[in-house]
């Protein structure tokens, strides 16, 4: 398969793709240009849109359906619209995205629209409990849908360990997360009938190594770092992330959304560029892993683009690159 960027009249990164009515639709961030200094609260990722993709076959055309939701859109947003994702249920589809209120606090919003590809109209306020980055949604065969989410550093996931947003949290000797007893743990909530609010209370996603035990913070080859995904395969569920600053993706095998989950292995080294985000998704009988890198920007951390690898899973469910 081609290690060709997805689409290069624009940088894209933090792709979330789905079937929809028989298509690959893509939602990922749009980088936009900036002399923002790189640093470790991701101020140079200044994204302000969302554009939404959709190809009947990987590797043809891919149609870009232009702004599908824009910053301005949105009264609570004050700016760094980051990693959206996109739910289909009740006949609406729905896109959950991450931004800064105006306290500067990461929460995440949702925004409606009858067709996959927009344009999406957006909640007056953000989702009441919501916080941190990176959503997921997923929507079981019963029916029942999740959103997953959590970031570390520039995502603030350790800013609310206490239940209440706390800026230094972990600033102990220049430290932004625990460097000892277990790591910090993604968050997911069931999502409401109508996908538009909570309707369970903030869950931590707890992931296990081979003994049972939580991963430890010191584990950072393995810990969470941000970009949580859940998909499903032969009735188990496969929690995916970022180890963040080991650039690697990982994933966790359980028996039931909320988890526990279980490590199971690494599905990609580090590629070129700081972050790693990805999903995953069926389409047309074969698994593909969407991610991305900064190869079109040769190598600017925040103006990156989407490429995709084809997957497999052996025999014991481990999930593979196809070479």
């Amino acid at each position: 398969m081609s290690d060709q960027p997805l689409v290069t009249h624009i940088f894209t990164a933090d792709p979330s793709a789905h079937v929809f009515n028989g298509k690959l639709y893509v939602y990922p961030s749009h980088d936009v240009a900036t002399d923002i200094q790189d640093n470790d609260n991701g101020d140079q990722y200044a994204m302000e849109d969302y554009h939404v993709f959709s190809m009947e076959s990987i590797g043809g055309p891919v149609t870009d359906h232009g702004v599908a939701l824009s910053s301005s859109d949105v009264p609570w947003v004050s700016k760094q619209m980051w990693a959206p994702d996109a739910a289909e249920k009740n006949g609406k589809f729905y896109l959950y995205f991450p931004a800064r209120d105006k306290d500067g606090i990461f929460r995440v919003g949702v925004a409606v629209s009858d067709k996959p590809e927009g344009p999406f109209k957006p909640e007056e306020n953000y989702i009441k409990g919501s916080y941190s980055i990176d959503p997921a949604s997923f929507v079981d065969d019963d029916g029942e849908a999740y959103l997953y989410f959590g970031g570390i550093w520039g995502g603030q996931l350790q800013c609310w360990s206490s239940g209440e947003f706390k800026a230094d949290e972990y600033e102990v000797d220049g430290e932004k997360e625990p460097k000892t007893g277990p790591a910090l743990l993604p968050r997911v909530a069931r999502l409401s009938e109508d996908m538009l609010s909570f309707k369970s209370e903030v869950l931590p996603v707890e992931i296990l190594d081979e003994s049972g035990q939580l991963l430890a913070a010191s584990d950072h080859d393995r810990r969470f770092f941000e970009a949580a995904w859940l998909h499903k395969y032969n009735g188990l569920y496969y929690f995916s992330y970022s180890t963040g600053d080991t650039h690697f993706l990982c994933y966790a095998i359980g028996t039931s959304p909320l988890g526990p989950f279980t490590y199971g292995g690494k599905i990609l080294d580090p590629v070129l560029g700081w972050t790693t985000h990805h999903s995953i998704v069926e389409f047309n009988g074969k698994w593909y892993l969407f991610h991305h890198d900064t190869t079109l920007s040769g190598g600017k951390n925040h103006l990156r683009c989407v490429k995709v690898k084809e997957i497999f899973y052996d025999e014991n469910g481990k999930i593979k690159l196809v070479s």
